[in-house]
């Protein structure tokens, strides 16, 4: 059966910064790492990409340079969520425009709307474009959840808004999406380590941090899974787990820069205040376990 479009693997892509300054060569270099090792798609400006701390000059060239750096081999979902409407429509317009194939849009933080502002608010986002939308639901970040009803109104006005990112740590949650609105939904996993248990439920792939770094190893799993080879895809999570935790030892994606640039792909480890560099304890934590999964 053929993959259904925005499945399997996908890059949650970080930022790579030098000096302060975002480093293109070295975003380039990385989308190039991961499409030669076979990524289904990548996601410029998410959570990984820091894109809290870039500004909105930057938000877009860095989704313009991915989508350039793509030249079309693989989906570029651009990061365009925000807790200001006003913005994430504005993010998810100039997205399209720089050549987004899809957008991944997070529910509004801080701000705890209720359903109906949710609904309006996704709603306005979607007025916006007419490429696929992925719902973002985490609500370790954002204080609330996207709502199965929430979802369902909007699947059901929107043809091109079939997709959400779960991060919210439930396979039960997962269950009832499916549940509710079956072949209708495409669930992504948001948790690496979760990945696995998603997909035994329904889910058709993750949206990763790991693949960063670990393209190959995190798509074999998925790509077993999707064909229903829990056996082997199940020996090939239990040899990534150790990595799915580390690398969030501290704060995403202070881990997997370093992981980056102890494998050299990128050049630095640099991230942007309020975030740090990881200290020298989980430096020395964490590479052993890279180490157990060195080609």
């Amino acid at each position: 059966m053929k993959p259904r479009l925005l499945t399997g693997t996908i890059t949650a892509l970080v930022t790579p910064f030098t000096k302060g300054q975002v480093s293109f060569a070295d975003l380039k270099k990385l989308v190039e790492y991961q499409i030669r090792a076979g990524i289904d798609g990548l996601v410029p400006v998410g959570t990984t990409g820091e894109s809290p701390t870039v500004t909105h000059e930057e938000h877009i060239a860095i989704i313009r340079a991915t989508v350039e750096a793509a030249r079309g081999r693989v989906p570029v979902i651009a990061g365009t969520g925000s807790n200001s409407t006003h913005e994430a429509v504005e993010l998810t317009r100039l997205s399209h425009e720089a050549g987004a194939d899809a957008m991944l849009v997070v529910a509004p933080y801080y701000n705890k709307p209720g359903p109906e502002g949710l609904f309006r608010h996704f709603c306005a986002v979607a007025d916006s474009t007419d490429r696929p939308i992925i719902l973002y639901s985490i609500p370790g970040r954002c204080g609330i959840e996207i709502g199965i009803p929430v979802v369902e109104r909007l699947r059901k006005k929107y043809k091109h808004v079939r997709w959400i990112k779960e991060a919210g740590g439930s396979v039960d949650r997962v269950d009832q999406l499916k549940q509710a609105l079956g072949a209708d939904i495409t669930v992504l996993s948001g948790d690496d380590s979760l990945t696995l248990p998603f997909m035994a439920v329904g889910a058709e792939g993750v949206i990763s941090v790991g693949s960063n770094l670990y393209v190959r190893e995190i798509s074999q799993m998925v790509k077993l899974a999707l064909a229903g080879d829990f056996t082997r895809a199940r020996k090939a999570h239990q040899r990534l787990y150790p990595m799915f935790k580390a690398i969030f030892i501290e704060s995403n994606p202070s881990p997997i820069k370093f992981a980056l640039v102890r494998a050299g792909v990128i050049a630095s480890a640099e991230v942007r205040l309020p975030l740090t560099e990881i200290s020298a304890t989980s430096a020395q934590a964490l590479t052993p376990v890279l180490a157990g999964l060195d080609r």
